[in-house]
């Protein structure tokens, strides 16, 4: 099968109602509040404490997983730094160059975020174009939230759908739940969904991606010891459906005595 040439750019833009200046600052100093620390949005999801930009040419972009002594992943270089007007950085992490700009509109600002492969380049994430959408949500409500980083509950559900993009609409318009991300729209069929109720998320999944047809709920749990609790359990006699793996968090899958399905995921530091 000849594998798919990667695309060459991806582009995204959102408006936010405050002016070029302000929207700098707000998306460089305060992207630790208007990152959602959902699991899938970290490198390393189960020792990420915070999201920093430091201000300037040469400065990093970094996941940072412990302060003292600071322990942290270069996502990028910056580039270039020109406050309320641009921002580029080379990422670190794949074969990407990204350039956001800063431009007004009436008395607003458009954000544009333009990821491009390098010459030569063979990974390219173009993540920029579900987290943008983050950054106009918390314009819109930080003068009222307070300035602490939104962080989950350890106890979430998951329902399984036929088709998950059109449950979450559904849940949306007739239960009114909502969600911190994106409700899917119409043609869209992300492969993470998570709606939240205050701060306890509802994961979203196909019915058939994940055991047989009769599984239509599940339990996720957040613990502080991942490798010790996936032993105690098998050794308990818990049935393991798949052993420790990552995919930015760590998590085992189990039964219980009766056949429900529990999902235990390693839990971040800064998680209550």
């Amino acid at each position: 099968m000849t594998k798919e040439p990667l695309p060459r750019s991806a582009t995204v833009s959102v408006e936010v109602a405050v002016d070029p200046p302000t929207a700098f600052r707000i998306f460089t100093d305060e992207i630790d509040l208007w990152w959602v620390r959902s699991p899938i949005n970290f490198w390393d999801s189960a020792r990420a404490i915070e999201v920093r930009i430091e201000p300037g040419v040469g400065g990093r972009i970094l996941e940072v997983y412990r302060k003292v002594p600071e322990d942290a992943l270069e996502r990028g270089v910056i580039t270039a730094w020109e406050p309320g007007e641009l921002l580029e950085y080379r990422s670190s992490v794949d074969d990407t160059e990204t350039r956001i700009t800063f431009d007004p509109v009436g008395d607003g600002t458009r954000v544009t975020v333009v990821e491009s492969l390098v010459d030569g380049g063979t990974r390219a994430d173009y993540s920029w174009q579900n987290v943008l959408r983050w950054f106009p949500a918390w314009i819109g409500r930080r003068e009222t939230a307070p300035r602490t980083p939104r962080e989950l509950d350890r106890l979430a559900i998951a329902l399984y759908y036929e088709d998950p993009a059109a449950a979450a609409r559904w849940l949306h318009t007739v239960f009114g739940l909502d969600s911190w991300d994106k409700i899917p729209v119409e043609g869209e069929s992300p492969s993470w969904i998570e709606l939240h109720v205050g701060s306890a998320a509802i994961l979203l999944f196909k019915r058939t991606e994940k055991g047989t047809a009769a599984v239509d709920h599940g339990v996720w749990v957040y613990v502080d010891d991942l490798d010790a609790h996936f032993a105690d359990a098998r050794a308990n006699g818990a049935k393991i459906l798949s052993e420790i793996h990552q995919y930015g968090y760590r998590s085992y899958d189990a039964e219980d005595l009766e056949g429900h399905r529990w999902t235990f995921a390693q839990a971040r530091p800064t998680m209550m």
